[in-house]
């Protein structure tokens, strides 16, 4: 490895030209179940649209889909882009399967962005073999859950001390422009627009917090 991509691997800079997005299990079972479920899928909503403007790739995985059903369609601003990206069945709990491997090895993308449920036991596995991997994994905290909070924290903590990069989907998504020269600024600026302007659970619950 140079000592160029050392310190970028470093400081878990994003380039949208290396970038992919993962989108683990959310699931029509689950969204009922998820605490602050429906910013988890807003918030999909949000980055699926970003990787569209920008021209990234998403991988998509349902666990078991016979029991939890089919990916939300609400994660997507046109439920037909769901078509559109390659969806991989699993009963693993990491999205790390044979098939979405191999996958990820014709995409050669070095930095991952990771989101989904359940933020302990998915999520977490699926960040635990990327880094194992080598991969720069990029968490997007506010697309990130579990049914019990707690779980999730603590799921946060731990990928964090194994090297990932906890982020927001914001940041994320303006890290990959870099500039707002980039020729997609003004289309992901919208796209910002348009989710902030939706309830964030996250961030209310952290301005609550910080009231009392």
């Amino acid at each position: 490895m140079s000592l160029a991509n050392s310190g970028r691997r470093l400081v878990g800079k994003l380039r949208a030209e290396n970038s992919v997005f993962l989108l683990c299990d959310i699931q029509e079972r689950f969204r009922p179940l998820i605490w602050r479920g429906e910013t988890v899928v807003t918030t999909s909503r949000y980055l699926t649209s970003v990787a569209k403007a920008l021209d990234i790739p998403v991988v998509i995985t349902q666990q078991y889909t016979k029991v939890f059903g089919d990916t939300v369609k609400d994660c997507f601003a046109d439920p037909a882009d769901l078509e559109k990206y390659p969806i991989f069945e699993k009963k693993k709990f990491s999205m790390c399967t044979e098939e979405v491997s191999e996958h990820m090895n014709s995409l050669n993308k070095e930095s991952v962005i990771l989101f989904g449920i359940e933020a302990h036991v998915c999520v977490q596995q699926t960040c635990l073999d990327l880094l194992e991997q080598g991969k720069d994994v990029h968490i997007i905290v506010d697309a990130a859950s579990s049914q019990q909070a707690f779980d999730r924290e603590i799921a946060l903590q731990r990928m964090s001390q194994a090297g990932a990069f906890l982020t927001t989907a914001q940041s994320a998504a303006f890290m990959l422009m870099q500039s707002a020269e980039h020729a997609n600024f003004k289309a992901v600026s919208k796209l910002t627009v348009e989710h902030m302007k939706l309830p964030n659970e996250f961030n209310e619950a952290l301005t609550s917090s910080s009231k009392i």
